[in-house]
């Protein structure tokens, strides 16, 4: 037999708070991702796809860093 892990009572954090937690981030990741792969940035998505920030780099890309992007390419 094997003994089963439960990653809940391992972190002592219940199994709803990890659900949502696992929802935020495939979320935010997804926007991220998309909006990334939509603008061509190639470094960035990789970035995005590989590091796990709990969301936060991928808020910090849709709200700034995206932005920065276009207003490069408008001035030009």
């Amino acid at each position: 037999m094997t003994p089963e892990f439960n990653l809940s009572a391992y972190l002592g954090i219940p199994a709803w708070l990890i659900a949502i937690i696992l929802v935020w981030i495939l979320a935010w990741k997804g926007i991220a991702l998309w909006k990334s792969a939509r603008n061509n940035h190639l470094i960035w998505f990789i970035v995005l796809l590989l590091v796990n920030t709990i969301g936060i780099l991928e808020i910090l890309y849709i709200f700034i860093f995206s932005r920065l992007g276009r207003k490069k390419k408008r001035r030009k």
